[in-house]
């Protein structure tokens, strides 16, 4: 059973890639540092674990390895990607960075940990997102900031010198006692965060103008019209157009008052538009399944902006995975559309990123299994990927996906969707992303992976970066 393939992907070790524009050195094919490659449809991929101790190079010799899972990736302006994984609670937070378009990466120094002087603790260790600033600093550098949950509160982390050091802000979030943060990056030096407290359960957002060093605007991404939204809702991340500044966050929730009441599953899906640099949002409905029994509440709602200011929202309902998308901020929204396609059945966990107008790829783990229940009850025989998407006029009606597997299988059977609460295996946690080099338009994944053994122990952050196929990206 584990050497079962997608038909739409050939997994082959140490394979080379015949495409000049993606140069790549491949490593030894042995424990944690082998390479796989894959070939999908027109796609391919070099796949390889990221490593844990500081000034590691992945695929090197050795230690490329870590115990790390749910991460997050980034690229900023110059091609530059960074990646962020979590350790857990009170552990850390990892992170690594490409200078190479993806196909090697250097771990960094944690950007949580305090200083030995102070007892070697890490502050957040939690939920992890990135964000790099779209323009440079004083230094010509563009800021890198990782945001980390403490659940007492959430850790920004900044770099301003590509990821040598970082300064901390252990209270960035204004109203304590958090959960689920985002974080997105604005012109040189601003930098926004969202959060769900646990007292009104809102989805609050705080930005900051002086590079993550103090958070003093304070923002709600529920406004009085939509107050029946508090306790209704399950977030999704925070975007910001470069371009025109407006802030968007995303996430799902019950359509009306009344279902505040009678409470019904999560049919809508919702985004909050901030036109005021994040000072107040307005709330507007990206979709509404008539059907009240469908759900879109699962981890969790992907939005992305492309070069012409197009907003697309991904979505799931546990089976099929969809897109919508407005041409004008937000303010009208056709879709949905499907995404995923044979042999992707089963498609969880989206990531989207988007590049020149209409260009976008998504991200999601998928599997050929199906019956109709929850994933987490999925059978052993259940053997998931990574897939890739690619759709290069996704702003227009009736457009198409090529879609393949990016890795080899990452896991088996069942995955739980509940976040703390799971019971169920939760080896793959509950997101990771995709990232677009904006000069070669080639993506890089980061994904959570439990080979070969499918259990805990064997959980760690990998990579899987575009060698071959069409690019996004404009020039590209």
């Amino acid at each position: 059973m584990r050497s079962t393939i997608p038909m739409l992907a050939g997994i082959v070790l140490l394979a080379s890639c015949n495409d000049s524009r993606f140069p790549w050195s491949p490593a030894p094919a042995s424990g944690v540092n082998a390479v796989q490659s894959v070939n999908g449809g027109p796609f391919g991929f070099v796949n390889f674990e990221l490593g844990a101790a500081p000034g590691t190079v992945c695929p090197g010799p050795s230690g490329c390895t870590n115990g790390a899972a749910e991460p997050a990736i980034r690229a900023d302006a110059t091609g530059t990607f960074y990646v962020s994984s979590e350790l857990g609670l009170s552990a850390g937070t990892l992170a690594w960075k490409s200078t190479d378009g993806g196909l090697h990466y250097t771990a960094l120094t944690s950007p949580n940990q305090i200083s030995q002087a102070a007892g070697g603790i890490a502050p957040g260790g939690g939920d992890t997102d990135l964000g790099v600033a779209p323009q440079a600093n004083a230094s010509g550098v563009h800021n890198v900031y990782v945001a980390s949950l403490s659940l007492a509160n959430v850790t920004v982390s900044t770099s301003q010198d590509g990821g040598k050091t970082w300064n901390k802000n252990v209270l960035s979030a204004t109203i304590p006692g958090d959960d689920r943060e985002w974080i997105a990056a604005d012109q040189a030096t601003k930098v926004c965060i969202s959060y769900h407290d646990v007292v009104t359960f809102n989805i609050d957002v705080n930005c900051s103008l002086d590079a993550g060093a103090s958070f003093t605007q304070v923002g709600s991404a529920i406004d009085a019209a939509h107050a029946f939204l508090l306790e209704e809702n399950s977030t999704g991340n925070l975007v910001i157009d470069p371009n025109s500044h407006v802030i968007y966050q995303v996430f799902s929730g019950i359509a009306n008052a009344t279902e505040a009441v009678v409470p019904t599953n999560f049919h809508a899906v919702w985004i909050a538009i901030s036109r005021d640099g994040g000072q107040t949002f307005t709330d507007y409905t990206v979709y509404v399944n008539p059907n009240t029994s469908a759900s879109y509440g699962h981890q969790f709602i992907n939005a992305t902006v492309d070069q012409a200011g197009t907003i697309y929202v991904v979505y799931n309902d546990n089976h099929n995975l969809f897109y919508s998308f407005s041409t004008n901020s937000g303010l009208t929204w056709t879709g949905p559309f499907q995404i995923n396609q044979p042999p992707s059945a089963t498609a969880i966990m989206p990531w989207s990123v988007a590049c020149a107008p209409g260009q976008l790829n998504v991200v999601w783990y998928g599997t050929s299994f199906f019956d109709g229940s929850a994933p987490d009850n999925y059978p052993a025989s259940a053997a998931w990927y990574v897939y890739f998407a690619q759709n290069r006029n996704a702003a227009t009606v009736g457009s198409k996906f090529t879609q393949a597997a990016a890795t080899p299988i990452v896991h088996f059977g069942g995955v739980c969707e509940g976040g703390v609460s799971c019971t169920g295996n939760r080896d793959l946690f509950d997101d990771f992303g995709i990232a677009v080099s904006p000069t070669t338009g080639a993506a890089s994944i980061t994904y959570s992976d439990d080979q070969p053994g499918n259990d805990g122990r064997d959980d760690h952050t990998a990579i899987a970066t575009q060698t071959a196929g069409p690019r996004i990206c404009a020039g590209t």
